[in-house]
C-alpha cells in the first residue's frame, strides 16, 4: 500500500506558497481519519487518500451542504431554523438515540436475513468523495463480529467488493481510469449516449461481469460471484473500445496480477488472500 505522509508538504521558511502550512496539515489529517467525539468515542471514518476529486461536491463551500444541515433540521430537531454553528457531540448522540428514519446502520445482527436464505453483494469505490469507503468496511467487520461468535459465516451469503479506484456509486478520475462499471446502481445512467441507452454491460452481459446477473446467479442457482469483472470504456459515451477490466475481489481477497500478460485484461489478474500476496512477495 502507500504510506502518505503528509508532513512533506509543509511549508519551509522560503517557500513560496506550493506547500501547505501547518493547520492546514491539520486539516488535511482530520479529513483522512476517523471522526471522533468525547472520550475518542468512534462516529465516523474519514475519507480515503484517492478520493480528493470529489471532495469539491460537499466540502470546501462557505456553508455545509444542504445533505448534512438538513438531516439535523427536519429529520432529528425538527427545526429548520437550526444553525449549523451550534452542532456539537450531543447532535451525534441525539442521532443515534432517536434514529429517524434509520438513518444510522448500526444493527449488525443480520441473521433474520441469513435464515431466510438472503444473499447479499456489497460493494463501495475507494475513490469516493461523498461517502468515506471505509463506512462499508466498517459495516462488514461489525456484522462479521456480530455473527460469527454465534456460527455464522458470511462467506456463504454476504460478500463485499472494494472497488479500487470509483467515485461515489460510479466513475473514476480521467487521470487514473479504473475500471468501475459492472451494472451497479445508477451506473447505466452514466454510461452510452443518452440515459436509458444502456442495458447489462455492453458486451459482456452475464453474470462474471454484471452485479444484477451474479446476484440473480447466485439466489437462484447457487452460483456464488468469486469475482466480479469491472470494466472502463476508452470513451464511456460511445462505449467503443474497452480501456482495461479486472477483477474486484470480495474482501479481504485482493486482485494480484501475474506478471503476464496484459495488465488491462482481467485474465492476467486472479484474487488471492492477503496473506498469499505476502507470502509471493517474499518468495520473489
Amino acid at each position: 500500500g502507500c504510506n502518505f505522509f503528509s508532513e512533506a508538504l509543509l511549508c519551509g521558511s522560503g517557500d513560496d506558497g506550493d506547500c501547505l502550512t501547518a493547520p492546514q496539515i491539520d486539516t488535511l489529517y482530520k479529513l483522512h481519519h476517523p471522526y471522533v467525539e468525547t472520550n475518542n468515542t468512534f462516529v465516523f471514518p474519514g475519507l480515503e487518500l484517492g478520493s480528493e476529486e470529489q471532495w469539491n461536491v460537499l466540502l470546501g463551500g462557505s456553508a455545509p451542504n444542504a445533505l448534512g444541515t438538513q438531516y439535523v433540521q427536519n429529520f432529528l430537531l425538527n427545526d429548520p431554523t437550526w444553525n449549523y454553528w451550534d452542532f456539537n457531540g450531543s447532535i451525534v448522540e441525539l442521532a443515534d438515540r432517536i434514529q429517524p428514519g434509520n438513518a444510522t446502520a448500526y444493527d449488525y445482527d443480520l441473521s433474520p436475513f441469513h435464515a431466510k436464505g438472503g444473499k447479499l453483494i456489497q460493494y463501495h469505490g475507494e475513490a469516493d468523495g461523498l461517502i468515506p469507503t471505509g463506512s462499508s468496511s466498517y459495516f462488514y467487520k461489525q456484522v462479521l463480529k456480530t455473527l460469527k461468535p454465534k456460527g455464522i459465516e458470511l462467506d456463504s451469503w454476504y460478500r463485499f467488493f472494494l472497488v479500487p479506484g470509483m467515485q461515489h456509486c460510479s466513475g473514476t478520475p480521467i487521470d487514473v481510469g479504473a475500471p468501475w462499471y459492472f451494472a451497479g446502481g445508477n451506473q447505466a445512467g452514466a454510461v452510452g449516449s443518452s440515459p436509458g441507452a444502456v442495458y447489462s454491460v455492453p458486451g459482456f452481459s452475464d453474470a462474471r461481469h454484471d452485479a444484477l446477473l451474479a446476484l440473480m446467479a447466485w439466489v437462484e442457482h447457487g452460483q456464488a460471484p468469486d469475482e466480479i469483472v469491472a470494466t472502463v470504456w476508452k470513451n464511456p459515451r460511445a462505449l467503443g473500445d474497452v480501456l482495461r477490466q479486472r477483477p474486484l475481489c470480495p474482501y479481504p481477497k485482493q486482485a494480484k496480477w501475474s506478471g503476464k500478460g496484459s495488465a488491462d485484461s482481467a485474465e492476467s489478474w486472479s484474487c488471492v488472500g492477503v496473506g498469499e500476496m505476502v507470502n509471493k512477495r517474499h518468495h520473489h
